[in-house]
């Protein structure tokens, strides 16, 4: 049976530190989102697993409140690792972000190695979590989470191709969609 005991060392404290750079970039850098927003909107399909990732996000974060951290089991430590890991990822992915100027392409950091390293980096994140947390619930939400990223991914690549045309085409020939070495540009 899952568990349910609100405290001080839950899963929430990493859902927080998840939501941190996703408020920092609302609050002080909106123009990051610039570009996509004057772009063609999701079809019906592509809006329902949008909304069904949201609702599936806004399940792990109430869980988290109520779940603690498995520290006496030794899955603490494997999940712990794997999720430090994609939160460290899932930052440097945000510093990508707002270090890269509004209106261009993200092709540098950890996007040379990705088209989508936000979920490449969630799915290490979120994954980790349910191991660490010794959580099948969790574990499961988490993977539902990735698998609909994964297919917004697919969604987003055909506004990003949109919206900026040949320069996507050939950032999408040379770099891998969720996680690889980039591969050499054609001339």
């Amino acid at each position: 049976m899952p568990v349910f005991k609100i405290g001080l060392w839950n899963a929430w404290i990493f859902m927080v530190l998840y939501l941190l750079p996703v408020l920092f970039v609302l609050l002080f850098r909106t123009s990051t989102f610039r570009k996509t927003n004057s772009i063609a909107p999701l079809n019906k399909t592509e809006k329902m697993g949008f909304l069904f990732s949201k609702v599936t996000m806004f399940l792990l974060l109430i869980y988290s409140v109520f779940l603690p951290f498995k520290v006496e089991k030794p899955w603490f430590y494997i999940g712990l690792l794997i999720a430090l890991f994609g939160l460290v990822m899932y930052f440097i992915t945000w510093l990508n972000i707002v270090t890269s100027p509004p209106d261009e392409l993200i092709t540098k950091g950890l996007y040379r190695y990705s088209r989508h390293p936000m979920y490449v980096t969630q799915a290490f994140l979120f994954i980790g979590l349910g191991v660490a947390t010794v959580s099948w619930l969790f574990l499961l939400l988490s993977v539902v989470f990735v698998i609909l990223h994964f297919v917004n991914g697919i969604a987003e690549e055909r506004l990003c191709l949109e919206a900026y045309g040949d320069t996507y085409r050939e950032y999408v020939r040379s770099t891998p969609r969720w996680i690889g070495m980039p591969r050499e540009k054609k001339e």
